[in-house]
């Protein structure tokens, strides 16, 4: 529950620039978690699992754009975030 609460900072943060990648890969980060967590008691909520996957793609596809963009700003939130790098080919 630490990491979720520093998110919440980080939006605060960002609340100014709404439209900016990082508060996009933020607030999607922020729904990420509550889904998952909300899955982990409800294994058969098929159409949550659904939502959680289309989010998931969203974010990476945010997340690629800014590493093409902004490597530096790409590091930055990757780290303050605690999720894994995108896989290269």
């Amino acid at each position: 529950m630490v990491k979720n609460s520093f998110i919440s900072i980080i939006s605060q943060e960002q609340e100014e620039n709404k439209g900016s990648v990082e508060f996009q890969v933020i607030s999607f980060t922020n729904k990420i978690r509550r889904l998952t967590s909300h899955l982990e008691l409800h294994k058969k909520d098929y159409l949550s699992q659904r939502g959680l996957r289309k989010i998931l793609g969203k974010r990476q596809r945010l997340l690629a754009y800014l590493s093409k963009k902004n490597r530096v700003r790409y590091k930055e939130l990757i780290d303050q975030l605690g999720i894994r790098e995108r896989k290269t080919r």
